[in-house]
């Protein structure tokens, strides 16, 4: 985990870094008398957040990358972008995938600001289920566009949102269960954009094993484990049932999801955090909510106050 940040001018010196912090790649400039390039790059385990800003033109062929690899155009465009099967030109407001994870691609950036957003294609594994057999296998995305306009935006702001409340606090980015919890934010709201692979209603099967002993397993394997980095795969293996099964018997008996019952027994754990702590003995409410999941104070507030009807701060002080 960590932030880089490369400035330069010089070609060969960005050709370089690209290759390294992306795949092998040859780039070319349309512009060759100035190639001022900027390049920010914040990490987690499984994802990467990178801001570009190039002000020249450049062409550029990429090695598959072995990752899922999302761009979101802010200023200029980027041309003629191909791979297989695939042709494509994108410009401001534009959330696409530039490629699947095992296809090499090519094109044309013009003097473009941009976002590239990868994170390993397992995620999406993590929070949903394939398609039933005999068929298995990963989550695949199967375009390169978004559903919908709402759908990028809300993958646009989930983005956002890790930016600069997650990767961009180093203490915060140093909690496991927030990297945990918001790499699994990241692949759901990826599977909510763009068209998948993923079958999200349960079989025949999948229902006759969403019994109230599967839930029951569940929740005493989630509040066993809270304090553990967990995902929804991590859950249904436990209780040796498909991710579908897990939740749909979470929704048939409370109404609700594994993760979002994960969340309430955190938050129930850091409610007990504040009301045995000192007031005076100089740990704070950011540090308990981090601990425990939760990376944005007022998100927090608010989810503290409607579970217990005051602030976290007040049970503090108290």
């Amino acid at each position: 985990m960590g932030s880089l940040v490369f400035d330069s001018d010089d070609l060969e010196a960005t050709e370089a870094f690209l290759c390294e912090a992306y795949a092998r790649m040859t780039i070319s400039s349309g512009t060759p008398d100035s190639s001022p390039a900027r390049i920010r790059r914040d990490t987690m385990p499984s994802v990467s957040v990178d801001e570009l800003e190039l002000g020249f033109d450049m062409s550029y062929a990429v090695e598959p990358l072995g990752r899922i690899c999302l761009c979101l155009v802010h200023e200029g465009t980027l041309q003629d972008h191909v791979y297989q099967g695939v042709r494509d030109d994108f410009g401001p407001g534009d959330m696409v995938l530039l490629a699947p994870p095992d296809l090499p691609y090519a094109g044309r950036v013009c003097t473009a600001r941009y976002n590239i957003t990868m994170l390993d294609p397992a995620l999406l594994d993590q929070v949903a289920a394939t398609g039933p057999k005999p068929a298995p296998g990963p989550v695949r995305l199967t375009g390169h566009r978004p559903y919908s306009q709402a759908a990028a935006r809300q993958l646009t702001n989930t983005i956002t949102y890790l930016r600069d409340h997650v990767l961009g606090d180093p203490a915060t980015a140093g909690q496991p269960l927030i990297t945990s919890a918001g790499s699994q934010l990241l692949a759901a709201s990826v599977l909510a954009a763009f068209p998948n692979t993923a079958h999200t209603e349960p079989t025949a099967q999948d229902r006759t094993d969403a019994h109230s002993a599967t839930l029951r397993r569940a929740v005493a394997y989630i509040e066993d484990h809270a304090d553990q980095p967990l995902t929804v795969a991590d859950i249904a293996a436990a209780v040796h049932v498909t991710i579908r099964a897990l939740q749909y018997a979470f929704r048939r008996h409370l109404d609700t999801t594994p993760l979002a019952y994960l969340r309430r027994v955190r938050l129930a754990h850091a409610h007990r955090e504040l009301r045995e702590a000192h007031p005076l003995g100089g740990v704070t409410v950011a540090d308990i909510a981090a601990r425990w999941g939760f990376p944005h104070p007022g998100r927090f507030a608010a989810l503290y106050r409607e579970a217990y009807g005051t602030s976290p701060s007040d049970t503090l002080r108290s």
